[in-house]
């Protein structure tokens, strides 16, 4: 499916490794990022902010308190005071440009967190060259829009990425509907992969129906955030292209047990 996307040619389902893994709560950090190349991993999963005068980060909160030693919106900071923010007390938070080149080799699953992040973005996937080893996704359908239309330009074609909330909104209810669901089609093929959740509450959104469907639009499908062993097999049987996980060395277990991580870290 989507051979056009240099991203998704890959062997078997895609293992992601969720802002580097929850390895000791230094996500989104360079070694978080280096323990799961090491580990085999090839694709990274990491977010983007951009702070008060323009500097693109990866990083995945609004508000720096969570995870790091000190307080603050990021998109109000310039870059001198967040820099001496520390991830876990310990690690910098790094450059998204800093970041795409110490894996040359590795792709890259980015979730725009805010529209300052945009012009950014663009420009660093501009200066590193790495339109094909990207995949561009964000929970707003306008910032998903707005940042694919300027790769467009800049790259002069389209560059991978996921449905928008639209459009797995759509893909579902082709699921649920079936042929009723035609008039959907246009959103739910508006990109060339859907990355959705395992769950919503209780209810499973991931199901055989969601995924034939996804499969018979020639999507591929991701889901986030896997981590429960039970639930990374039940969704490999189901046939998902991908698993977004923060327990990396268990899902690098799971498919090594099955056959799969050879082609996986390939």
């Amino acid at each position: 499916m989507s051979p056009e996307y240099a991203f998704l040619d890959h062997p078997g389902p895609i293992p992601f490794a969720h802002r580097g893994g929850a390895r000791d709560g230094l996500e989104n950090t360079l070694p978080a990022f280096e323990h799961a190349v090491e580990l085999g991993y090839r694709y990274l999963e990491t977010d983007v902010r951009a702070t008060a005068d323009g500097v693109l980060l990866a990083f995945h909160d609004q508000d720096l308190e969570r995870v790091t030693d000190r307080r603050g919106d990021i998109a109000r900071l310039p870059h001198s005071e967040v820099s001496q923010a520390r991830v876990g007390g310990r690690e910098p938070i790094p450059l998204l440009e800093d970041v795409l080149g110490a894996w040359p080799r590795a792709r890259f699953n980015i979730d725009v967190k805010a529209e300052n992040a945009i012009v950014p973005l663009t420009e660093a996937l501009r200066r590193t060259n790495s339109w094909d080893r990207v995949c561009v996704t964000s929970f707003s359908s306008r910032r998903l829009r707005d940042v694919r239309a300027r790769m467009r330009v800049l790259a002069g074609r389209e560059v991978c990425a996921a449905l928008g909330p639209r459009g797995v909104a759509a893909l579902r209810a082709c699921s649920l509907a079936g042929r009723a669901a035609a008039p959907l089609r246009p959103a739910a093929t508006a990109a060339p992969c859907a990355q959705v959740p395992h769950r919503l509450g209780r209810a499973p959104f991931v199901t055989p129906a969601l995924v034939a469907a996804a499969h018979a639009l020639g999507l591929q499908v991701h889901v986030w955030t896997v981590n429960d062993a039970a639930a990374m097999g039940h969704l490999l049987d189901l046939g998902v292209d991908g698993i977004i996980t923060d327990e990396i060395e268990t899902l690098r277990e799971i498919m090594k047990a099955r056959g799969l991580w050879a082609t996986a870290s390939t």
